[in-house]
């Protein structure tokens, strides 16, 4: 019996949080992307709308209060068995005031 290596997994859930009050200003979420991310879940549990962007200074998506978001990286058909946010990508959030957090679980392949 054969087993294909990239369907092993490669690292531990990984789990980066803002706490509000938020600053109105981007905020790094945890350090940079480290892995290829298999699965990232993006989470708002605070009480305001947040901002999240890739590059600290534009917007990706705004997530209302109580919304969260699942990016399965390996759920695509066709061509490409995997598509994924590039290693070294540093993610941003951007909220104001509020009570909470703001977070961003990701694997890592």
């Amino acid at each position: 019996m054969s087993y294909n290596p990239s369907n092993i997994l490669a690292s531990f859930p990984d789990e980066r949080s803002v706490t509000g009050p938020f600053t109105g200003s981007y905020q790094t979420l945890g350090s940079v992307i480290a892995g290829l991310p298999i699965m990232i879940i993006f989470d708002n549990q605070s009480t305001v709308s947040v901002e999240v962007s890739l590059n600290g200074t534009s917007t990706w998506k705004t997530f209302a209060e109580g919304e969260a978001l699942i990016l399965d990286m390996r759920a695509n058909k066709g061509k490409a068995d995997s598509f994924s946010i590039p290693i070294g990508t540093q993610v941003y959030v951007k909220g104001t005031a509020g009570t909470g957090s703001f977070r961003m679980s990701l694997i890592t392949g």
